[in-house]
């Protein structure tokens, strides 16, 4: 038995569960007219309104008190002090010490590493500066237009999700756009090909993000990149530096590749991939929006950082969000964590939060290498809005299952155009409203008779158009997409999802799960290759029937 569901504080929840699961939310607010008021928060450009969820004082009371008994805040001190809280790796986490602002040293082993980090950022500031204002031309002399980033997971999501928030600061003032990225991350050759076909090769910079510049999926997609751009210039090799720069600590393959090692960048062990985006992995961000704005990204972030470091509990996001969530998933029962975004420049982030919790807190293992006997990490999914209104709402409204929500709106668009706005608000709105209040079962005949239904009718269509409701949300809220806010917001998550892994008590920074499918399909690679050629019997393999019979129909089908 794990000591977490053995502890005072997680018995208290277990006992106050039992009342809360009666509570209804429709009860709650007209109980409380200061509800509202009193369960929301703010900080950093973020305005965070969680009181449409199934809690009172004393919930958060009860989550103070597990987070005290987890100590949540000292291993908080930890990270940000650079303690190797990564234990299974015997690492620091210090993806924070990426954005820092403050003049005080962050120490790794004895050794200051702002001085490094603030050198990198100036290297990129120096490669922006010459890439988008021209100065830096191809191999037959013409400016850069397109910059591909070849990465995977931590590599390109986080890329892909800011660039794409971000778009509006990729214009200059006429609104012509200096840079277009791109991202190729799937070692599907479709994934490649459809991005070369988007480009001209000759006005194209490839950048490689793999730290050890060894990624199977990464350095495949690179070397077929290097091909294609060799082919446009003859198999003169000494195009490759011109069109090529790494995001990699591996200098002598970087060089191997024909990349000037002046053109690597370089980042370090104690930033993991899925937090890697304000890092030398978003220089992409960086030449699509400018370095000026990339800055702004990195001080939102740091602003969250200082506000998870002084808030107090009761006051804190991160530590607002992680309770609530940790409520449903462990004391409710739910599965799933959706996040739907009311702006459609944030279509990635659900895609991108996927990765930052599924991978961190997916684990079964805790601390003390016994398995847990509680539910871990939710899974994280979702679209933006209004779309999924259309598709998967009808089961968060009308399904058996519960499922929390974030909902996340800008006050203002980038795009302002008729009532267009409007109308995108009034939808998240309402369908936070919708699910917390539903529709009873006397409503809907109301509904229907005020219709001029017959009685009958009524009777028979109105249980189809009852909503129970007491659906739990969150709204954040902000006044518009900026870098700044941005950079607050992905912030907040990520310090959401340290202070859940500190409460389950799983490593939140390592990703093993990952490890048990690549390494087999370096054996299945091999074993495809020469069975395509017939030289390895079937019955020779160690593999399972099904696995053997997959084989088989892919030879025959390569063959013919």
């Amino acid at each position: 038995m794990n000591s977490l569901t053995q502890s005072p504080a997680w018995k208290s929840l277990q006992k106050h569960h039992a009342d809360a699961a009666e509570w209804k939310l429709r009860e709650l607010f007209a109980q409380d007219p200061a509800r509202a008021a009193r369960y929301r928060a703010e900080a950093c450009g973020l305005y965070l309104d969680y009181s449409k969820n199934l809690i009172q004082d004393e919930t958060l009371r009860l989550f103070r008190d597990l987070m005290a008994q987890a100590g949540v805040e000292a291993r908080r001190d930890a990270m940000f002090r650079g303690d190797k809280i990564n234990f299974t790796e015997k690492r620091a986490v210090l993806h924070t010490a990426l954005r820092y602002q403050g003049s005080e040293p962050i120490l790794e082993e004895g050794k200051d590493v702002m001085p490094g980090v603030r050198a990198v950022l100036e290297k990129m500031r120096v490669f922006c500066g010459r890439i988008r204002s021209g100065e830096w031309k191809g191999h037959s002399g013409k400016p850069i237009r397109h910059v591909v980033n070849i990465g995977i997971g931590g590599s390109d999501l986080g890329p892909v999700m800011v660039t794409e928030a971000l778009r509006p600061y990729a214009y200059d003032a006429t609104g012509k756009q200096r840079i277009e990225a791109h991202f190729v991350s799937n070692v599907d050759a479709t994934h490649l090909m459809e991005t070369l076909r988007q480009v001209e090769l000759d006005q194209t910079l490839f950048l490689v993000a793999s730290k050890t510049f060894t990624t199977q999926e990464t350095m495949v997609n690179a070397h077929s990149a290097r091909d294609a751009l060799l082919k446009v210039f003859g198999g003169d090799v000494s195009a490759v530096a011109k069109h090529f720069a790494a995001l990699s600590t591996n200098i002598p393959a970087v060089k191997a590749f024909g990349i000037d090692p002046e053109n690597a960048f370089e980042f370090w062990d104690w930033v993991g991939g899925r937090y890697s985006c304000w890092s030398a992995i978003g220089l992409s961000i960086a030449l699509f929006i400018g370095f000026d704005n990339f800055q702004a990204f990195l001080r939102g972030a740091y602003a969250m950082d200082r506000h998870f470091r002084e808030a107090p509990m009761a006051e804190n996001l991160p530590m607002i969000m992680a309770s609530v969530g940790l409520w449903y998933n462990d004391f409710f029962g739910a599965q799933t964590q959706g996040i739907m975004p009311y702006d459609q420049y944030l279509h990635r982030l659900p895609a991108y939060l996927q990765q930052a919790d599924m991978e961190s807190n997916g684990k079964f293992m805790a601390r003390s290498g016994q398995r847990v006997d509680y539910p871990t990490g939710p899974i994280i999914w979702g679209e933006p809005g209004t779309n999924g209104q259309h598709s998967f709402y009808q089961l968060i409204h009308q399904g058996t299952r519960l499922i929390p929500c974030d909902f996340i709106a800008p006050m203002q668009s980038h795009n302002p155009m008729g009532a267009h706005h409007r109308i995108l608000l009034s939808n998240c709105f309402a369908q936070t409203e919708a699910l917390m209040v539903g529709k009873t079962l006397p409503e809907a005949e109301a509904e229907l008779r005020a219709q001029g239904l017959p009685e009958s009718e009524v009777k028979a269509l109105a249980p189809y158009k009852v909503f129970e409701g007491n659906r739990p949300t969150n709204t954040i809220l902000m006044p518009k997409v900026t870098p700044e806010t941005l950079g607050s917001l992905i912030a907040l998550y990520e310090h959401k999802i340290f202070v859940q892994g500190v409460i389950w008590d799983v490593n939140s920074y390592d990703q093993m799960g990952v490890e048990l499918g690549k390494q087999l399909a370096k054996t299945l690679q091999g074993e495809l290759e020469t069975g395509e050629k017939k030289t390895v019997p079937l019955s020779s393999l160690n593999h399972d029937s099904s696995t053997k019979a997959l084989m088989n129909y892919y030879w025959e089908h390569r063959r013919s």
